[in-house]
């Protein structure tokens, strides 16, 4: 499922004291099946972004494509209009948004707070049976939803999501979003409050969906460690425009440009670039960790299991 956006501009509080322009002119394209990190400081406008795509915000100006489904057209209603011909595209309006939203899933910050079922089972198959599944058809699809995020179905079906640890929860969260069946999974900061474990095991099973499903997916972070390690693909947001886009080593490249608008790179990345300037012959390019622990193995003439790096 791919999504174009066109000259995409959304301010709020138009025309007031209050004006503020959230993001400015974007003009993006995501293909089916990238994995796509979009990140910027606070208030670059990525949370007002991602909130377009499936039709939770109107833009002031702009389209978007989602799949085929311009989900932006016709929201420019006029009194000229009959008022029956003004009811006949707000009910067309409204079943193409909530087919766009079964097909984009938005998985807000602290998902785990709109959890209010009183139990696990109950909670994931609110959403199908809303789309108007059977129980036994919404039963599957919890169960498979809760087996994407590594929970086992008849290990947490009656427990109450209230007694379940922190990363437990936005796991169970996550899952109510993945029994809609979307083909676009949105996450606006998944891993905020999390212990280590917590996001470990968070971005794991995101990543896992990702590799298994084949489903397009975006992140909102502030983590540059975990976008150089999960992302395919980088989106960088400054005063709501998009100033980078490119693969992570492409992007963190750009150290001083993104200094200049309030972010950093991977701690890593900061250690390559010293070393070269001390003189050592390794990749600058290094981002991860696991990246730089086989390089030095291997300018150390230690065997690597993936191959020379640097």
């Amino acid at each position: 499922m791919s999504i174009k956006i066109t000259d995409l501009s959304h301010i709020y509080d138009r025309n007031t004291p209050n004006e503020t322009v959230a993001i400015d002119q974007i003009n993006l394209t995501i293909e089916s099946g990238q994995f796509v990190g979009l990140i910027g400081h606070t208030g670059s406008g990525k949370s007002t972004l991602i909130q377009h795509l499936n039709g939770l915000l109107k833009p002031s100006e702009g389209e978007i494509v989602v799949s085929g489904y311009n989900i932006t057209e016709g929201l420019d209603q006029t009194h000229s209009k009959k008022r029956s011909q003004r009811k006949k595209e707000a009910r067309a309006r409204k079943k193409k948004l909530i087919e766009v939203r079964r097909r984009v899933g938005l998985v807000f910050q602290y998902p785990e707070y709109q959890l209010f079922e009183e139990t696990v089972e109950k909670d994931v198959a609110f959403g199908p049976l809303n789309l108007g599944l059977s129980d036994a058809d919404a039963i599957e699809r919890v169960k498979e939803a809760l087996s994407l995020v590594g929970m086992d179905y008849n290990d947490y079906k009656d427990r109450s999501p209230f007694d379940l640890s922190g990363g437990q929860k936005r796991r169970v969260a996550i899952a109510g979003v993945l029994a809609m069946k979307p083909e676009v999974l949105i996450l606006d900061e998944p891993t905020a409050g999390l212990d280590p474990k917590g996001r470990d095991e968070i971005l794991g099973q995101i990543k896992h969906l990702h590799e298994k499903e084949g489903m397009t997916v975006i992140i909102v972070s502030h983590s540059m460690e975990d976008m150089a390690k999960i992302s395919e693909r980088l989106i960088v947001m400054n005063r709501g425009r998009i100033v980078l886009d490119g693969h992570p080593k492409e992007v963190f490249k750009h150290i001083d440009r993104l200094e200049e608008i309030g972010l950093a790179v991977p701690q890593i990345s900061y250690l390559a670039r010293a070393l070269v300037e001390k003189g050592f012959d390794i990749d600058p390019t290094i981002l991860t960790v696991e990246e730089a622990t086989q390089c030095l193995a291997q300018k150390l003439n230690r065997k690597t299991k993936s191959g020379e790096l640097c």
